[in-house]
């Protein structure tokens, strides 16, 4: 995507034409966050239903399928989805529809969407639960083909780890898959999975214990005669080497194995770092982190090493999530408690900063305009963190990667100074925000300040706490005028940090979106909407 040039201009003087919202931007909307409508909640997982997609259905019947997965593609690959539900259901919907072309598309794109055994599962329980009001099957010759070669396909090793870890969702398992897809193996060593997974390990075992198997073929095996091993193991000291030995992960291992320390030890070696701050909280309590052990000081180094941080793509708003999560000595179920680790809180406030280098920067001219009022008791809900936390942790995020941003703050009705800066800590900023006395919301002054000022903007993000949002003039209107004004296509994101549902108007204009609450698919909505994409 190109940046956008100052001089740039989307036909911005010629009435409201380039602003309808289409139905490509529609779907769009629906692939990044399961609704078509310009209100994004944070946190909501909903089921996907027909009703929402109907942008999907028309696109469909305009013989546009095949753009359809084009853009299910481009979603689920690029990480631009907030989750990946409703792509599942629009491919398995257009893996059924009646155009013998979009059918065609889906099922090739099958192998692209689904990379793990999850997915796959996902988008089969979608096809069914889509046949279910009609007679016939969903097990055609076409879907035969397309999970075959899903399997086919795979690197035998990878396969052989995915089959031990994610052995069945949704109501499938991999014997439900391979069975009715009649899939014939590509080669040996998927042959081998495949008895593996239909027959068990017994009757592999039996078959190839003496034969002179091919190099691949011994690996696998090996592999797997190891994940059975530890299934039937209650020696604590084996259990451990298996794990250190070949990399085994939690999702193989039995239950009883997670109650002792010391195969949590073994397993934190080589945790992925997400599923690691997930369960720093856990570990804390059941002691397996205490304070000033090695095993700490090891958690330590990972968390804010520049390496695992990139690689693991992580963003600084989803480190906030967990340190904020974690200073709170509680999960959410309730249960589990433990006192917070003041060497991992540190770490985890370092990895917030370093974390800033994974956030893809939009290349477009930022305002970002806070209204957080001074009562730092309320929370974002679904989360830890407070509103005025969250606010100076957004204006960062974008101040610190965006080149051209500029950080307002308004109050009782008008714009105030506001000092925030890129170079300044999390805890700096907070404090610089909540100096800043709350009153009326008025949404549009930012947007009449920058027209006012001439100073053109793509991209408006509006934080505010107040679940009231008053308006002195349309903010469809203010932002159009800013448009005809300063030639920029701008666009405008509502976020009310605690707002449960609330939207800005029934809008018609693309370039406005309000967004309920905050979550880290919140920053993925801001982006898309920043580069065009919904």
């Amino acid at each position: 995507f190109a940046l956008s040039r100052p001089n740039h201009t989307l036909n911005s003087t010629g009435g409201g034409c380039p602003w309808d919202v289409s139905e490509k931007a529609r779907l769009c909307r629906f692939l990044c966050y399961g609704s078509e409508g310009d209100v994004y909640t944070a946190r909501e997982e909903g089921q996907v239903s027909m009703e929402s997609a109907g942008a999907l259905l028309s696109l469909l019947q305009e013989g546009r399928g095949a753009e359809v997965v084009e853009e299910i593609k481009r979603f689920t690959q690029d990480g631009r989805a907030v989750g990946l539900g409703p792509s599942f259901f629009a491919l398995a919907l257009c893996s059924q529809h009646s155009e013998l072309k979009t059918r065609q598309a889906a099922f090739k794109a099958l192998k692209e969407v689904c990379r793990d055994p999850a997915h796959l599962f996902a988008v089969i329980q979608n096809k069914k639960e889509l046949k279910e009001g009609m007679k016939c099957g969903i097990w055609g010759r076409a879907l035969r083909k397309a999970v075959s070669d899903w399997y086919n396909e795979q690197d035998a090793m990878s396969l052989a780890a995915a089959v031990t870890k994610c052995k069945q969702r949704e109501g499938w398992s991999h014997q439900d898959l391979l069975r009715l897809s009649h899939t014939k193996p590509a080669n040996e060593a998927i042959t081998l999975i495949s008895k593996y997974v239909t027959k068990g390990w017994k009757e592999v075992h039996a078959v190839y214990a003496d034969k002179e198997n091919s190099e691949e073929v011994v690996k696998v095996l090996s592999y797997l005669e190891v994940v059975e091993k530890v299934k039937h193991s209650c020696d604590e000291t084996e259990v451990i080497n298996l794990i250190e030995e070949h990399k085994l992960e939690r999702e193989q291992l039995l239950t009883d194995h997670l109650k002792s320390k010391q195969v949590w030890r073994a397993l934190l070696k080589e945790m992925p770092l997400h599923s690691l701050l997930r369960c720093l909280g856990k570990m804390t309590s059941n002691k397996i982190l205490e304070q000033g052990s090695a095993d700490t000081q090891a958690v330590c180094d990972r968390i804010q090493n520049e390496a695992t941080l990139k690689k693991a793509k992580i963003h600084p708003y989803s480190i906030l999530l967990f340190s904020e999560n974690y200073k709170r000595g509680q999960g959410y179920q309730g249960k589990t408690k433990w006192e917070p680790d003041s060497s991992i809180l540190k770490a985890l406030d370092s990895a917030f900063y370093k974390s800033f280098m994974n956030v893809e920067p939009v290349g477009k001219r930022i305002v970002v305009a806070v209204d957080v009022s001074t009562s730092l008791s309320s929370i974002v809900p679904g989360s830890s963190v407070s509103t005025a936390v969250a606010a100076a942790a957004i204006t960062m995020i974008f101040a610190r990667t965006e080149v051209d941003t500029h950080v307002l703050a308004y109050s009782e009705g008008a714009l105030v100074p506001c000092s925030v800066t890129a170079d300044m800590t999390l805890t700096q900023a907070t404090v610089e925000l909540v100096k800043i006395p709350g009153g009326s919301t008025d949404c549009t002054l930012p947007i009449t300040w920058a027209t006012e000022n001439g100073k053109a903007v793509d991209m408006f993000i509006i934080l505010t706490n107040n679940p009231l949002w008053a308006f002195t003039a349309s903010p469809v209107e203010s932002l159009r005028k800013h448009r005809q004004k300063t030639g920029a296509n701008s666009k405008m994101v509502m976020c009310g940090l605690t707002s449960t549902g609330h939207a800005i108007a029934d809008t018609e204009d693309r370039g406005l979106l309000s967004i309920c609450g905050f979550d880290l698919g919140a920053l993925s909505v801001i982006h898309n909407l920043a580069q065009d994409l919904i």
